[in-house]
């Protein structure tokens, strides 16, 4: 059996945040990144969650790119990424409107 690869503190941290997203909740990559202790570390967000994107436990699909307005996030991936997140947040009873976009003042944000 392979060896695990060891994973930073960093990756350790950011994982931690995107798994204290609860279901039926969203946050996009800079909130991560804030709660991680990288206050402008929105790209480390997204290069952790590509890299371990087959940790099968990371709720990836709740964490979205900063909408086109204020108080709104978006989907960032495109063709079938897009729909296969856009599912999984419907499915946890995210309002997700055809472009992709969320309300964030829903959730208080």
């Amino acid at each position: 059996m392979p060896e695990a690869r060891p994973v930073s503190p960093e990756t350790r941290a950011i994982e931690e945040a995107v798994r204290a997203i609860p279901a039926g909740r969203v946050s996009t990559y800079g909130e991560v990144a804030r709660a991680a202790g990288f206050p402008r570390g929105a790209r480390r967000v997204v290069r952790v969650l590509h890299s371990r994107s087959s940790a099968s436990s990371l709720p990836w699909h709740r964490v979205l790119a900063k909408g086109p307005r204020d108080g709104t996030a978006r989907i960032a991936l495109g063709g079938e990424g897009f729909d296969a997140q856009r599912a999984l947040l419907v499915g946890e009873g995210v309002p997700v409107a055809d472009d992709g976009t969320v309300d964030l003042l829903r959730f208080g944000k």
